[in-house]
């Protein structure tokens, strides 16, 4: 937010006459940037910007009366954070509330011998996994994946993140000279 002193922008056009402001124009672009001042401010332009890098972060824009003898006008806005967190829609299957006593009764109950009778290899893993996916979806509750587990990959346990971390150490000893190539092989 601030004076930027370009009166030749045209905001509704992204247009402007000048080379400094063609510049200003493009730097904002370049970095994503939206200004959401509407009202002119002083002869029709607008040289009090206020810019933000997401739309619907900052509104209620609006122009009040000048600070003491300024012939600038304050410029007032809201800036609208979200209260909520956003959430994963990442969801897995939740192997440790699933009912498998259940899952296998119900392909236990499917006579497969008549089921995939005179049928192909591709027709009959067509039936097979539309069995498997219908025990599944009634068997094995999902869950949402929380934003730690979503950055690491499943078979990322414990164990394996003191390992990596030992390794790290390792590496920055090594570079700094304070463990042997030897030791640091090791580690890895």
């Amino acid at each position: 937010m601030g004076d930027f002193n370009h009166p030749d922008i045209c905001w509704r056009d992204n247009t402007t006459g000048h080379k400094q402001s063609r510049k200003f124009l493009e730097c904002v672009d370049d970095n994503f940037l939206l200004q959401v001042t509407e009202e002119p401010m002083r002869r029709g332009a607008m040289l009090d910007l206020v810019l933000t890098n997401k739309e619907g972060l900052v509104g209620d824009v609006k122009l009040r009366g000048s600070l003491g003898c300024s012939d600038h006008k304050m410029v007032e806005c809201r800036i609208l954070r979200a209260a909520r967190r956003a959430h994963s829609k990442l969801t897995a299957l939740d192997f440790r509330r699933a009912d498998f006593g259940l899952f296998g009764d119900l392909l236990g109950r499917v006579p497969w011998d008549k089921a995939l009778e005179g049928r192909g290899a591709q027709e009959s893993w067509l039936i097979f996994k539309g069995h498997l996916l219908q025990a599944q979806q009634r068997c094995i509750p999902t869950k949402r994946k929380s934003s730690k587990t979503t950055k690491r990959p499943p078979w990322m346990n414990k164990e394996l993140l003191g390992k990596v971390k030992r390794k790290k150490e390792a590496y920055r000893g090594w570079k700094q000279g304070q463990v042997a190539w030897e030791e640091y092989r090791e580690t890895v």
